[in-house]
């Protein structure tokens, strides 16, 4: 199976120079964990709530932070004709849950550690250290 099989192909996107309550409004409204930093149409990051967390754990103002200053600047893509495969390895390799999807230096959508696990559940073992399941009740030990 490849990316592109798999793959969102409605990106949510956010400026740079947002603040940290506009983009967590963006991802509370589209129901996402990340957003990816666009500027000129060029990915120059990708901002997720666990950012945002850390960001406000850290007692930095929402409204007062803006995303470049949380963003991570170092985004791994992967083209749409890549195996979901080689999807699990970059993501295992790299330690993220989210890869934008990009062709020809555009972006066409986004793959999640979620998609994957819903479409391959065969994957779900390499991808586990990943994902952060939490049971209703369960409280570890």
């Amino acid at each position: 199976m490849l990316v592109n099989e798999v793959m969102n192909k409605t990106v949510v996107v956010v400026k740079k120079d947002a603040n940290l309550k506009q983009a967590s409004e963006a991802m509370a409204k589209a129901r996402i964990g990340s957003l990816v930093v666009l500027e000129k149409s060029k990915i120059v990051g990708i901002v997720t709530t666990s950012d945002i967390v850390r960001s406000v754990a850290q007692d930095k103002s929402p409204e007062d932070t803006l995303v470049e200053d949380v963003m991570a600047k170092r985004v791994f893509t992967i083209e749409p004709d890549a195996s979901l495969q080689d999807a699990v390895d970059l993501m295992i390799e790299k330690k993220i849950r989210e890869i934008p999807v990009v062709e020809n230096e555009k972006i066409k959508g986004i793959i999640t550690v979620t998609d994957i696990a819903v479409v391959e559940p065969k994957l779900i073992a390499s991808i586990s250290s990943l994902l952060s399941v939490q049971f209703p009740g369960y409280r570890g030990g």
